[in-house]
């Protein structure tokens, strides 16, 4: 009997295998630098070449994150942005991208906070298909693995330069839709990954699992993605974009000119893939 793909992010590799491309995973932070135009910009990335749109949900203390994604998540939090708003901006993204997955990346705290089935029932009712919990290890996994398979959000983890094949494997037994691989030792947007370790560690990884492997933090230019794309599945691009947000802040450039810069970008990114 045929399995029947259900989650968009199944689809979307499927569809990207076909045509002979790999993954662009656009981050932003929602309600970043406002609500108006955190939704504006979610809405607009699929047609920017994004073919999964990744989500952070603002927090006070993103530990795994560099400079530039932490004063992104201040600005949401300074906008008023918690995650009933970043579930209301994916409802609203929803209205008009019918097949874009979403991924939401966050802490555990505030979604523990907001009740877990409270979260995964609302998540899925607004068309979350994946979530990355940075700090929830594999071994917390038994607090969320039934609620994951019950509204079929997939469990997506990071996988480390530092992860052994006993690590992988433990990892493995809890992820699903595709693995996370961190590029680089440290916090995001701080340094450039070294493509031939990278490269060495997808190898190994792709002995262990069918899933697909996705490559993120550091990553900045198309040459990278080019490079990266010989080997893995895709690419996730976040503090590159966040800081065009951030230096358009800065500048004082209009909406208009900020959102054809990140589209310029982008457009540049999705060649090479």
């Amino acid at each position: 009997m045929k399995k029947i793909i259900s989650n968009r992010i199944e689809k979307k590799f499927l569809e990207l295998k076909k045509e002979k491309r790999k993954a662009l995973v656009s981050f932003i932070t929602a309600g970043d630098p406002n609500l108006k135009t955190s939704q504006k910009i979610m809405n607009l990335l699929p047609s920017f070449g994004t073919d999964i749109v990744e989500i952070g949900i603002p927090f006070s203390d993103p530990m795994a994150d560099g400079p530039t994604i932490q004063k992104s998540s201040q600005r949401a939090i300074k906008s008023g942005t918690n995650l009933k708003k970043t579930l209301e901006i994916v409802k609203n993204f929803r209205t008009i991208h019918n097949h874009t997955p979403v991924v939401l990346m966050g802490y555990f705290n505030p979604i523990f906070q907001f009740g877990l089935v409270n979260f995964f029932s609302k998540a899925s009712r607004v068309g979350v298909d994946g979530l990355i919990i940075v700090d929830l290890p594999p071994e917390e996994n038994q607090l969320i693995e039934n609620l994951t398979k019950k509204f079929n959000i997939h469990n997506i983890r990071l996988l480390t330069p530092t992860s052994d094949k006993g690590r992988l494997k433990k990892i493995l037994k809890s992820t699903s839709g595709f693995l996370y691989y961190v590029s680089i030792m440290g916090i995001t947007g701080t340094k450039k990954p070294s493509i031939s370790s990278v490269k060495k560690s997808i190898t190994q990884i792709k002995k262990h699992t069918n899933l697909p492997v996705l490559v993120g933090f550091g990553i900045n230019n198309s040459r990278q993605v080019y490079e990266i794309n010989k080997f893995a599945d895709g690419c996730v691009v976040g503090s590159a974009i966040i800081k065009i947000l951030e230096k358009s802040l800065i500048r004082m450039f209009t909406e208009k000119e900020m959102l054809k810069k990140i589209n310029e970008f982008l457009l540049k990114l999705k060649k090479a893939c």
